[in-house]
């Protein structure tokens, strides 16, 4: 099978998207949750309590609080699946964090991505997508918010 070209990965097109959004967690049970869009953040973040390494048996779980906007929408989750990676927080700094994947719809896209459990508390958004998720399929018009969120609501469901 021939690889496809840069051309052929380019044929759909990117869809325009806010400074702002509501999205929808599938794999986490969690919809309509506030996002930022930031195209200075390479990676995306999600905020999240008590993130803890639990013992089972001889490796680790982990366990982290999600936390939606304004305090509400908490959810508790346990996963086998995670990283410890070093990422760039808000001023710079590295500083090692859990990272885990998940799905996030936007735009009517399911995409996979990684996510950084940071605590956002002290910021207005408790999700930040970052470039990386971004990538090949947004562009963004920071004089718009919630395109993907009035998307769905115009969609009817089946």
């Amino acid at each position: 099978m021939k690889k496809p070209t840069q051309t052929a990965l380019a044929e759909r097109p990117k869809e325009i998207i806010g400074f702002a959004d509501r999205v929808d967690f599938p794999d986490l049970g969690w919809t309509d949750i506030e996002a930022k869009i930031d195209t200075g953040a390479y990676t995306s973040a999600l905020h999240c309590t008590d993130v803890k390494l639990i013992p089972n048996g001889d490796s680790f779980r982990l366990r982290f609080t999600l936390i939606g906007e304004r305090g509400q929408k908490k959810k508790q989750f346990v996963t086998d699946l995670f990283q410890y990676k070093t990422i760039k927080n808000s001023f710079g700094q590295s500083e090692k964090r859990f990272v885990i994947k998940t799905r996030v719809l936007i735009m009517g896209r399911l995409i996979r991505a990684e996510f950084s459990l940071a605590n956002r508390g002290t910021m207005r958004f408790p999700v930040l997508l970052g470039r990386k998720l971004l990538r090949n399929k947004f562009v963004v018009d920071v004089s718009l918010q919630n395109v993907s969120y009035h998307l769905k609501q115009r969609t009817p469901t089946s």
